[in-house]
């Protein structure tokens, strides 16, 4: 990684929201923390309306990058011709917006990994010329053989990994399933590839598996997404490429300090999008763990913990937990930077209604976890055609899209189930439902609203 002036580190900020009163006896402590990142590129999570404007980046500028996009070549992007043709101009988009001085380089990907530009295992640095190269071995590709996702991204990681840069990231196309290796060479892919780079995962078409691209995505701290039809593939990688290139700082961890007899029950990414970090955790120090969050640009992402403290007399009050964002020493030897902290408190006290009200924003959150949940197995069910189980879970989908306001994911549901009453969650499956729009559903399904203030 390369070193930052504490001048190009965008400003991080950490609030925390809880309702710090337990009852006697009570020992589970919730808080949402939500970080902010300003002072950076472009946004990248949930854009910020009052951030300080974006630095324009001329050739040299903004932090040093490396990008890799690996492109699907497999004999199915022949069905239909267009798809193969939609794949290359949306690289070829992808391309023209590099900021000059990124380094890159574009992978085709089959049954094998060939990085087709600009070979030889390297990258090259964008600039007018290179990104014309870039555009005329596009040209060139054609599909032909199987799929084997996990070399493909082992060859991106040898690519990023051989530039001394700061940020890292991986932009993957597939428009079918990970026929020619087994789940274990991925799975081993992607955790060799864990904390080296991020990735964006997209599917095209509907031949795909939606669990291993949402599972190259999480385990790769970046996006996934479906683009049903493939004409929409160039302004999807546009926006990609504009995201990435609002990276300014990459490798931030969550770090939880807890105190002596306090136990982790979870933490979560909870917006943008859900996210699981508990497994992530990797030990700082005897009372500390870090919890990886990938890059930022200028964003907003919230975060919800949740810790069981010993319990306590009434009156008596603690430090449940302490969150800090933490940069690593670029050289791997020297003290981490802390960007910013916040904390989170445990009181015990005999006033119930203290104690028994929800903070809004962990009542929000929570439903907005399940939600995500619940569409999971409402699907999971349908497909296994437990009809009755898939309705109750996609009713109660429809019950908690429509009272936390996700109108997005209410949409979504829509095309799914006939919703007769969305307040109380009673729904009817559709007889009839296109596979895109099932599979839209399922990709999305982890996205969330933030709390209305």
């Amino acid at each position: 990684m390369a070193n930052f002036s504490k001048s190009q580190v965008p400003q991080f900020s950490v609030d925390v929201y809880q309702n710090e009163f337990l009852p006697e006896g009570g020992r589970e402590v919730n808080a949402i923390v939500t970080v902010t990142s300003t002072g950076g590129g472009t946004t990248g999570g949930i854009p910020l309306a009052d951030a300080a404007p974006s630095p324009s980046y001329g050739a040299g500028q903004g932090p040093d990058a490396a990008v890799v996009l690996m492109v699907d070549c497999s004999g199915s992007m022949d069905y239909p011709p267009t798809k193969m043709r939609n794949a290359r101009d949306a690289t070829a988009a992808a391309i023209d917006t590099l900021r000059e001085g990124t380094r890159f380089a574009v992978v085709a990907g089959t049954h094998v990994a060939k990085d087709v530009y600009p070979g030889n295992g390297r990258l090259a640095v964008a600039d007018p010329r290179t990104k014309a190269q870039a555009k005329d071995a596009l040209r060139k590709l054609s599909a032909g053989g199987g799929t084997a996702i996990g070399t493909w991204l082992r060859l991106a990681d040898r690519l990023l990994n051989s530039a001394d840069v700061s940020i890292r990231h991986g932009i993957l196309l597939t428009d079918g399933r990970n026929e020619h290796e087994s789940p274990e060479d991925l799975r081993a892919a992607l955790e060799s590839c864990a904390g080296r780079f991020t990735c964006d995962a997209r599917g095209v078409g509907t031949d795909w598996e939606v669990k291993e691209v949402t599972g190259i995505a999480a385990a790769l701290l970046g996006t996934a997404d479906i683009v049903a039809d493939p004409a929409g593939l160039a302004a999807d990688f546009t926006r990609m490429m504009e995201n990435a290139m609002g990276k300014e700082v990459a490798d931030v961890a969550l770090r939880l300090w807890t105190p002596v007899g306090v136990e982790i029950r979870f933490v979560k990414q909870v917006a943008p999008t859900v996210a699981d970090l508990t497994a992530r955790r990797t030990e700082a120090n005897a009372r500390a763990g870090d919890y990886p969050t990938g890059s930022w640009g200028d964003e907003s992402r919230d975060y919800h913990v949740c810790v069981l403290v010993p319990e306590a007399g009434i009156g008596q009050e603690m430090l449940a937990a302490r969150v800090s964002l933490i940069l690593p020493d670029a050289s791997g030897a020297g003290t981490p930077q802390t960007l910013s902290q916040g904390l989170v408190r445990a009181v015990w006290t005999d006033d119930m209604v203290a104690s028994t009200s929800i903070n809004p924003q962990v009542a929000h959150y929570t439903g907005q976890a399940e939600l995500a949940q619940v569409i999971q197995q409402g699907l999971d069910a349908r497909k296994s055609g437990d009809f009755d189980g898939a309705t109750a879970k996609l009713g109660r989908a429809v019950q908690l899209a429509s009272a936390s306001g996700n109108q997005d994911t209410a949409k979504l549901l829509s095309k799914v189930v006939d919703v007769v009453d969305a307040a109380t969650g009673t729904v009817r499956l559709k007889a009839k439902v296109a596979e895109a729009d099932e599979m839209t559903l399922e990709t999305r399904s982890t996205k969330t609203v933030r709390v209305k203030k």
